[in-house]
């Protein structure tokens, strides 16, 4: 199979995935004890007033032609409106997804960094000191929660050596550049403003290193374990018999293969982190998706909370095809029976 023919493959399966998605989490957002139309309008409301709301949401026809009318206006780019916001859906998604998005995609930069490094430095050195110290950290980072980081971080960083911002994306009196993208780092850069980029990273800092601590220690122990398993395959062994150099050997030919499960699970945790960085979200006064995600669950606002678990569903199902070509690439024998080279 082509690598062409391969994605257009995963391309169909995803777009199933997310309608079977919609259907389910729809379903059971409808099912959910309340009145959302009460619980929007509050409980002076007349039930006039409640009841128009209920007819202009649909809440009053069959749970299939409710959302019927919800794919119908998904399809067109409309999400519904927000008991939340009184906003679009989409709108909603559009200002708060690229916050967090910026916030994740940092993390999973230190994240990366962080467990590649602890684990190559235990795989080589492993039953030694480097393996034990790299061990503990890494159960002290499974161990912790990323909000008592975040806490610790912003103690420490902030408030007893000032020496970075605790809240916001950008300090008071420093404009947001042009939005193009949404992540403020990116559009600072695009527009040549290279204060703002500054500024903003200094604020993604504490916030992005508190979630990257909690994905790191996990990564670290599998890419340590992979590193020691594969060390002793018969190809590694046969390269030392004939004196190549061991850094040539960790670096050009068992890295790769040792990767493979490390990457796998990094891109779950990665997307898992886009939907659970609420509390790091509300430590750091973070105006991100999963915050707003919480908000719609405990107002009960319906369209809200399709949108959101929609967002986190493609999220997912992007993050896994990417880490599914990326494994491709590390794993020749997968390539080629795609038909790649």
């Amino acid at each position: 199979m082509s690598w062409g023919k391969y994605l257009a493959k995963r391309i169909v399966s995803l777009a199933f995935v997310l309608l079977g998605l919609s259907i389910l989490i729809f379903t059971i957002s409808r099912v959910l004890p309340g009145d959302p139309a009460r619980l929007a309008l509050g409980p002076r409301a007349s039930e006039e007033a409640v009841e128009a709301l209920r007819k202009q949401l649909h809440l009053d026809q069959p749970y299939p032609i409710q959302y019927l009318y919800w794919l119908k206006d998904a399809l067109s780019g409309k999400l519904g409106q927000s008991l939340y916001t009184y906003r679009d859906v989409s709108q909603d998604i559009r200002e708060f997804f690229p916050a967090t998005l910026e916030l994740v995609l940092y993390a999973a930069i230190f994240n990366a960094i962080g467990a590649i490094t602890l684990g190559v430095l235990a795989g080589r050195h492993a039953g030694k000191w480097p393996d034990h110290i790299t061990r503990i950290l890494s159960y002290v980072s499974v161990a912790v929660p990323s909000f008592v980081f975040a806490i610790f971080f912003q103690l420490l960083f902030s408030y007893y050596f000032s020496i970075l911002p605790s809240y916001g994306r950008l300090s008071d009196g420093v404009a947001p550049p042009p939005t193009i993208t949404g992540l403020i780092t990116i559009d600072s850069l695009i527009t040549g403003n290279l204060n703002t980029f500054v500024d903003a990273l200094k604020h993604l800092i504490l916030p992005s290193l508190s979630l990257a601590l909690g994905m790191m220690g996990q990564e670290a122990r599998i890419t340590r374990s992979s590193i020691v398993e594969n060390s002793r395959k018969d190809f590694i062994v046969n390269m030392e018999s004939h004196g190549i150099s061991e850094k040539k050997i960790m670096f050009k030919y068992l890295l790769k293969p040792s990767l493979i499960p490390t990457i796998s699970v990094m891109g779950l945790d990665i997307a898992g982190t886009l939907a659970n960085a609420f509390l790091v979200e509300t430590i750091f006064n973070w105006p991100g998706f999963s915050k707003y995600g919480v908000n719609v669950m405990l107002r009960k606002d319906l369209n809200g909370i399709v949108g959101v678990v929609m967002m986190v569903g493609l999220t997912f199902a992007v993050i896994n095809l990417i880490v599914d070509i990326f494994v491709a690439y590390l794993d020749p024998r997968i390539r080629y029976s795609m038909g790649g080279k």
